[in-house]
């Protein structure tokens, strides 16, 4: 292994094992994912258990709201499989100014902005759901009628999530690690 100098923040990021990127990429997916579908939960659940008193037949009604928001944390998990199968441990000996790193760096950052782009559209698409689940059980206590209507815009709201994962699913393709 060749002595590498450190002198700015370039070097600094050269330097950082690509794998340790796209550890971190999956983290971020992972993780926002389940903190979208936790927040979506709680806006939903608290509106559904409040709206439940006046009207005490829409709770089971409305379970469909945490359903969908419990998706955004399943597309994460399933991004998160995708992406550990990518991030396996080298079968060769890569490091800086080796002639396989400038592949290895373009897998890893390949998978960490996957894990960026999976993990904030689950985020935005667990409070969009949580936002829409809410009105929909507040709107449903006050008038049944207008449950279907709503719950086709909380479909839409979470289709946001799907599309961050087929996205995702797309930026992966090209990020494999060198092998030989």
């Amino acid at each position: 292994m060749s002595e590498f100098n450190i002198t700015n923040w370039s070097d600094l990021f050269y330097a950082i094992s690509p794998y340790s990127f796209a550890s971190l990429g999956t983290a971020i997916a992972l993780g926002f994912s389940i903190l979208g579908a936790a927040w979506g939960i709680f806006i939903t659940g608290a509106s559904l258990v409040g709206a439940a008193v006046k009207a005490p037949r829409i709770r089971s009604q409305n379970l469909i709201s945490v359903i969908f928001c419990e998706a955004c944390a399943i597309y994460g998990i399933i991004i998160a499989i995708i992406m550990s199968g990518k991030n396996q441990p080298p079968k060769v000996d890569i490091y800086p100014g080796s002639e396989n790193w400038d592949q290895a760096r373009y897998a890893g950052y390949g998978l960490f902005w996957t894990g960026v782009t999976v993990g904030f559209s689950n985020l935005v698409c667990g409070v969009a759901v949580g936002v829409t689940g809410s009105g929909c059980a507040l709107s449903d206590a006050q008038t049944h009628e207008t449950f279907v209507k709503i719950l086709v815009i909380e479909i839409f709201g979470s289709a946001l999530g799907l599309f961050g994962v087929i996205v995702g699913i797309i930026q992966c393709g090209e990020s494999v690690f060198p092998t030989v």
